[in-house]
């Protein structure tokens, strides 16, 4: 009774993790063998591990993912140049968003690139750092919402101390002279401190001419590209090239298979 007492505080006190133990070692015999500092370690571990799953939940929901179960250990690379798994890995294990590193995925349609920056971005929520996915087309009419509402500020504020964000679709569509002041803003607060992954169609060598203004777009670039990883990917579009075609075949099989059956 008095262990199901402090159970039951220890939940009404929010210690998920440390309640769920103890009451696993009242469970276990092996566990009351333990010593009280033993037993008191476990705990404590599992109240820690508990916390952080709850943080690592919170930060990927926040992300707003485009793909949020994409994953680097699912990323498959078959029929694509320019990157490969060890690459991958060796980019997600490095401290590229400690340093505030640039990223950039560049390639036609269908290569993965947004899929890969998210699996990127995610496996940094799950290192603890904060993420935000931006699709930079839509930008413009989010920036006009936001400067309405008056609420731009605060967001901007909010976006600076965001640990990863990525800007999906970068050089697509026209900007006009109020979304390129902000996005030297956005990235302004970034430089050297926080961490920007860029997916592209649009070669970086056409990336001042579409900024349009040549000082911000001196100044976006100066500060975008000094410390950049780039990723240059080639190859067969995911969605209608040959593997996307014979993971299909199976499943046109199986229809043809029922609609005879």
């Amino acid at each position: 009774m008095l262990n199901n007492a402090t159970i039951a505080q220890l939940r009404a006190l929010k210690l998920q993790g440390f309640a769920d133990a103890l009451q696993q070692q009242q469970e276990q015999a092996d566990c009351l063998g333990l010593s009280f500092d033993e037993r008191l370690a476990l705990l404590v571990e599992r109240e820690v591990y508990a916390r952080g799953d709850r943080k690592r939940e919170r930060l990927l929901q926040r992300a707003q993912l485009k793909y949020p179960t994409a994953t680097i250990e699912d990323a498959t690379f078959e029929g694509v140049r320019g990157i490969d798994r060890p690459a991958l890995m060796g980019l997600a294990l490095s401290t590229w968003v400690e340093r505030g590193e640039t990223i950039t995925f560049a390639g036609a349609t269908g290569l993965g690139k947004t899929w890969l920056a998210c699996a990127l971005a995610q496996y940094a929520c799950r290192q603890g750092h904060s993420a935000l996915y931006l699709r930079v087309p839509r930008l413009a009419e989010e920036l006009r919402i936001l400067h309405g509402a008056g609420s731009f500020r605060r967001w901007l504020q909010q976006l600076a101390k965001t640990d990863v964000i990525v800007l999906d679709d970068w050089g697509t569509g026209a900007l006009d002279a109020a979304t390129r002041a902000d996005l030297l803003e956005i990235i302004d607060d970034r430089v050297g401190q926080r961490a920007t992954i860029i997916t592209h169609q649009l070669p970086v060598e056409h990336w001042h001419a579409w900024l349009g203004d040549p000082t911000i777009a001196d100044a976006i670039l100066d500060r975008l590209l000094q410390h950049c990883r780039r990723f240059n990917l080639d190859g067969e579009s995911r969605r209608t090239g040959r593997a996307a075609r014979a993971a299909a075949k199976p499943q046109k099989a199986t229809q043809e298979t029922k609609m005879t059956t």
